[in-house]
């Protein structure tokens, strides 16, 4: 099983509704790809509360994805996470470029960017719908790549 990691700032909102509706969408192509989300800087989740945001539960039951009674809360992002993902993506480069070199410096460069603001740039139905574009793209590539 392939693995592929989406990185966020708080893993609360973007990265865990791509996480989830990857996974959904990787399952009814029947993909060998498995999704996993961590965040870059969780301290800066303040206003987190419960393991996953509202925004993307709500988009995700629409969607008619269904979450585990057991939603685990965010975690941080490790050395080990890069190294067992085949693939890695932020999901705001100017965001989370940043938080990389401080953090992850070594892997800077070696993962691949999206361009999706969070909640005080872009509202959530559009930050979502940007998400779920991407994640059709990927997965259609995945597709045609195996």
């Amino acid at each position: 099983m392939n693995k592929i990691l989406f990185l966020c700032t708080g893993n609360y909102y973007r990265s865990r509704f791509a996480e989830h509706l990857f996974n959904w969408l990787a399952t009814k192509q029947g993909l060998d790809w498995q999704a996993d989300s961590r965040g870059l800087a969780l301290e800066r989740g303040i206003n987190n509360v419960g393991s996953i945001s509202q925004y993307a539960l709500e988009a995700l039951a629409v969607r008619l994805v269904k979450l585990p009674d057991d939603e685990r809360f965010p975690q941080p992002a490790s050395e080990q996470d890069f190294q067992l993902a085949a693939r890695v993506i932020a999901l705001d480069e100017f965001e989370h470029r940043p938080l990389m070199n401080e953090r992850f410096p070594q892997w800077i460069d070696t993962i691949e960017y999206w361009l999706v603001h969070d909640i005080d740039k872009t509202s959530a139905p559009e930050a979502l719908g940007q998400i779920e574009n991407n994640l059709l793209q990927l997965i259609e590539q995945l597709t045609q790549s195996y």
